[in-house]
């Protein structure tokens, strides 16, 4: 069993790849050698980068204010320290351990169709999931332009929001150059596209959400939405605040949607997996709870109190955020760094998404990565493009009642991803072994510090968790229950 295993990873850590002309001659023949990062700081502002979005931005925010605050912030924290650290640590090891995107790490161990679905579930979430992300990236780019151009209270107007999602074109333009300069970044490759773009924007991007959060907090009456936000009150606790802080684990640690695979597979031997996850935790954690620091009391001041204002969801972002930056001193300078922070977190996490998608063609399908990004890059546009006018001209069209965008969000997020959790659990502690993830995190001598926290929570509740949220979720969108 170990000597088919060792042989196996040895095939998967490099293949040759030949190009035949029309008589099936060989022509060229090479190596195709996997890329690296070039050490632990590119890995983690990577990865972190890639746990850094849209969802930390404003979903966190927004779930922190509908679901009691500081006793929402308290669970999260723990779960992300027991449940997102173990699937953090698995998903790395896998993708180190085997050198592989998640199709070629779950069939290293076998070739069952079992084994197969669940690396494929892996693979295709990132190729859903960056098409209908680069529209709202797009979104994002026609508010800073807006700012830039000084129109902050035009922004602010009712009706701005929905006119402009609706005229579908418009909306087109904005998502093909964020999805264009996505695809321009991932051409460039690992070390110098996806690192470097990381080692340049996530520090700008603690910069940029630190100014903003010491405004917020010293608005007028701002001082009780930061006691809201950071001071548990048990009495804000129902059941729906722990299953809302698990769900949020996903979109804020990236967790079950391969990119930590991939990302893992690009990590050298010698770097530690459990320094190098305790740093992601942090970086991603501390952004989540200065995401709120932003917006919470600053919504706090702007509405006196009014909780409603807070849980408006989505449309926080784009319409009550520009409603409070217009009733502020600065309004428009606050506006442009505001917004130029969300596009940064949302440049980071896209090009984590596609590089999963772009890993997937290359390994699987043997294609260049010219050929990988060019492909990903018509997929994108397509789905995107129904995203885009599903606002629109394709209003009319519905799935199970959702517009495009709403049920590509839901099957990848709510469906998808807990499916892909859970065979990620199975799959590391019954196939692979935890003895195996073990020699891997702790090669030349690194630590594993949390190690029985981690064989807990792989084994036992990590599934169980994914569970509740896969029925939890559905059951929401069906209505049987309310979130």
């Amino acid at each position: 069993m170990v000597l088919s295993y060792e042989r196996k990873l040895r095939r998967h850590k490099e293949y040759e790849k030949q190009i035949c002309d029309g008589k099936g001659r060989i022509m060229e023949k090479h190596k195709h050698e996997r890329s690296t990062f070039s050490g632990k700081i590119g890995f983690v502002l990577s990865a972190a980068g890639a746990s850094v979005g849209l969802g930390n931005i404003w979903r966190f925010p927004y779930l922190a204010a509908k679901y009691g605050g500081g006793i929402f912030l308290l669970i999260y924290i723990i779960l992300a320290l027991t449940f997102g650290y173990s699937m953090i640590v698995a998903e790395t090891a896998l993708g180190r351990m085997t050198k592989k995107s998640p199709v070629g790490a779950f069939g290293t161990f076998g070739k069952s169709k079992w084994l197969s679905l669940g690396g494929w579930i892996n693979a295709i979430i990132p190729v859903l999931i960056v098409p209908y992300y680069s529209v709202i990236g797009g979104w994002v780019i026609k508010y800073l332009i807006e700012y830039f151009a000084g129109h902050s209270k035009t922004l602010a107007g009712d009706a701005y929001f929905t006119t402009f999602i609706s005229n579908g074109w418009s909306t087109e333009i904005c998502f093909i150059i964020f999805t264009l300069f996505t695809l321009g970044i991932i051409y460039a490759g690992v070390r110098n596209g996806i690192e470097r773009v990381s080692k340049f924007m996530m520090p700008i991007l603690i910069v940029l959400s630190l100014i903003i959060a010491v405004y917020s907090v010293t608005r007028p009456g701002a001082i009780e939405g930061v006691k809201y936000f950071l001071v548990p009150n048990f009495d804000h606790f129902s059941w729906m605040t722990v299953v809302s802080a698990m769900g949020q684990m996903f979109y804020s640690l990236s967790i079950a949607m391969g990119i930590l695979i991939t990302f893992g597979s690009y990590m050298k031997k010698d770097i530690s997996i459990e320094d190098s996850t305790r740093n992601v935790e942090v970086f991603d954690t501390a952004i989540a709870i200065m995401a709120g620091l932003m917006i919470i009391p600053a919504v706090f001041s702007f509405s006196g109190g009014n909780m409603e204002t807070l849980k408006a969801g989505p449309s926080l972002m784009f319409i009550t955020i520009p409603k409070v930056f217009a009733s502020m001193g600065l309004g428009t300078g606050i506006g442009i760094i505001f917004f130029l922070l969300v596009l940064f977190a949302a440049i980071t996490s896209s090009i984590a998404l596609t590089e999963s998608a772009v890993s997937t063609f290359q390994d699987e399908l043997h294609w260049s990565r010219k050929k990988s990004t060019i492909i990903l890059g018509i997929i994108m546009i397509g789905l995107g493009t129904l995203s885009c006018l599903g606002y629109g001209p394709l209003s009319n069209v519905t799935i199970i009642g959702m517009q495009f965008l709403d049920f590509f969000d839901f099957l990848t997020n709510s469906v998808m991803m807990p499916i892909a959790a859970i065979a990620i659990c199975i799959f590391v502690s019954r196939v692979v072994g935890l003895e195996k993830v073990e020699a891997e995190i702790t090669k030349d001598g690194n630590s594993f510090k949390r190690k029985k926290i981690f064989n807990f929570m792989i084994q036992y509740l990590c599934p169980i968790f994914a569970f509740i949220i896969l029925l939890s979720s559905i059951a929401n969108a069906f209505g049987f229950i309310s979130m």
